[in-house]
């Protein structure tokens, strides 16, 4: 028999025994132990080298997943150690061995979850969304990917989280997708795994799946019609609690409820009826000065003297208002229609629809950031002034019911 044999004869040999391939490479034909009672045979590569004086058969792996051509390149690199004085049997045996401890080692999608929040907290702006983010992932991802290395999650894993909510809680999953994404990026930028972020929208997840947009229509923060808020006021200045008057500060204000409901008294110069937000507190994570009306400032003075740190303090000593207790004075006032946020955007619709003021005065009233990056780069004042003028404005009109529009009776002329 030919010393080299072919890829023919590899694939059609049925004979049992070992078949020279050249250069220590050996063809290993054994039958198989699954199918005794037949002719089926099991195929494998073997590389014969001298150990301490000895033959010695290192496996090179089976046939047909490494082929003659793979096992031959695979033969020539295991001579190439012998003549660098490397023992090819101990070098498989040392990385089989290293490979099982980084595998033993390597953290789950859940510890990396972990780790990544941890990193991200201090950069958040409240401890309730490090338990969003948390929640998100321990209970929508955590069944179904949690306890596996996080260089395991693939496509059809990250399908499997997403996909069961994408037509029946678009927002949730779209947010679920988006925090995975998070986490398998910090993981492969701190070496826990690597390759294309199987998790990412655009360019791969877009062709599975359809656009949010597509799916269900974005649902805003319920708002009162601003032609409502002066009686809404009037009424909610019947209510003398702490929430209500932090309501109204934060009407008067257009301001979040994180940024009320945390305030201190050391932010305010009352003397210049300016309030300045921290940007710790600010989602833009920019300081931010609000000019105080003559009615906001009228709310804060209700509600001094109550606490020396908080200008709106909770039931508990050196606390202060819950996320909810300005969400409760609406359910005491029967506006379970309505949410606090939507404030905001009452407040938006007045200036669009009643003011002249420019929508750039409107826009850094409510602290957006501008999405022309350019723009912003070359913005350096925060228009205070104008702003000033604008919530003046705006707590007047609060301040005033809504007349009724004039009804102009037609006669029909019978003449």
């Amino acid at each position: 028999m030919a010393e080299r044999i072919t890829a023919l004869f590899v694939k059609h040999c049925k004979r049992p025994g070992k078949y020279p391939a050249g250069g220590n490479l050996y063809l290993r034909v054994r039958k198989s132990t699954r199918n005794i009672e037949t002719d089926a045979v099991t195929k494998s590569w073997l590389f014969r080298y001298s150990r301490f004086g000895k033959d010695t058969w290192l496996g090179l792996g089976p046939y047909p997943d490494v082929t003659l051509s793979d096992a031959r390149d695979i033969a020539t690199n295991e001579r190439r150690k012998k003549w660098q004085g490397i023992d090819p049997l101990t070098d498989k045996l040392a990385r089989r061995t290293a490979a099982r401890t980084a595998h033993e080692n390597m953290l789950t999608f859940a510890e990396c979850a972990e780790l990544y929040i941890e990193s991200q907290a201090p950069g958040w702006s409240n401890s309730k969304h490090v338990e969003q983010w948390r929640s998100t992932l321990n209970n929508l991802a955590g069944p179904i990917i949690g306890r596996l290395p996080v260089d395991q999650i693939d496509t059809a894993l990250i399908m499997r989280c997403v996909e069961p909510l994408w037509t029946t809680k678009t927002e949730t999953a779209s947010r679920l997708r988006g925090r995975i994404e998070s986490v398998l990026d910090w993981s492969a930028v701190r070496g826990y795994r690597k390759g294309d972020n199987p998790a990412r929208w655009r360019g791969h997840l877009d062709k599975l799946l359809p656009r949010p947009s597509q799916v269900v229509r974005v649902k805003h923060h319920a708002a009162l019609p601003y032609t409502d808020v002066g009686a809404f006021i009037r009424e909610l200045r019947l209510d003398k609690g702490v929430a209500a008057r932090a309501l109204e500060f934060t009407i008067l204000t257009a301001a979040r409820t994180n940024e009320v409901i945390q305030a201190q008294w050391s932010e305010f110069d009352l003397a210049r009826n300016t309030w300045v937000v921290p940007a710790g507190r600010m989602k833009s994570k920019r300081e931010h000065r609000v000019p105080l009306s003559a009615a906001a400032v009228s709310a804060l003075e209700a509600v001094r003297g109550r606490d020396r740190t908080y200008v709106f303090p909770g039931h508990k000593r050196n606390s202060h208002l819950s996320n909810a207790a300005m969400m409760q004075v609406l359910k005491r006032l029967e506006r379970t229609g309505i949410t606090v946020h939507g404030f905001r955007s009452t407040f938006r619709d007045w200036c669009a629809e009643s003011t002249n003021y420019s929508a750039d005065v409107a826009e850094m009233a409510l602290a957006h950031t501008l999405r022309d990056k350019t723009e912003a780069a070359y913005r350096r004042g925060d228009l205070l002034e104008k702003r000033a003028r604008l919530m003046a404005d705006w707590a007047r009109f609060c301040s005033k019911l809504a007349e009724p529009a004039a009804v102009v009776s037609i006669r029909r002329n019978t003449g």
